[in-house]
């Protein structure tokens, strides 16, 4: 049994493709890991954490063009999921990412949007071509 190549998942996995079937439990912690990760939102605020390390929330509402309460909100849930946690500083709160795997699955699932973005618009003009 191989260990995970990804990149920051500590402690290593075995290989996906090594690994038993996901019981029902298991994949209904996954289903809500990915439920809590599908919002734009969300996701905009991880991938400004990712080029920042850590940002106030102040700091992230502002490059997100939104209200402090409203990133409060949506950071509590990624920090109620273990994906991001605070850090008091005075009367800032900190964020930053604490689970590396996060990281990769936000580069791999950008890199499979556009990568099949490019397959989807590629097979659309075959099938224009052909009418």
């Amino acid at each position: 049994m191989g260990t995970n190549k990804t990149k920051g998942c500590r402690p290593p996995k075995p290989e996906l493709d090594s690994r038993p079937l996901l019981t029902k439990r298991q994949g209904l912690a996954l289903e809500s890991t990915f439920k809590t990760l599908a919002n734009g939102t969300r996701l905009r605020m991880l991938h400004a954490l990712v080029r920042a390390g850590e940002l106030c929330v102040t700091e992230l509402a502002e490059a997100l063009s939104m209200k402090p309460q409203a990133v409060s909100n949506q950071l509590q849930r990624l920090a109620d999921r273990g994906i991001v946690e605070p850090r008091r500083n005075g009367l800032q709160i900190h964020y930053r990412i604490v689970d590396p795997c996060v990281v990769t699955l936000l580069d791999h699932g950008w890199c499979l949007t556009e990568d099949a973005g490019g397959r989807v618009s590629r097979r659309f003009r075959g099938k224009r071509a052909a009418s």
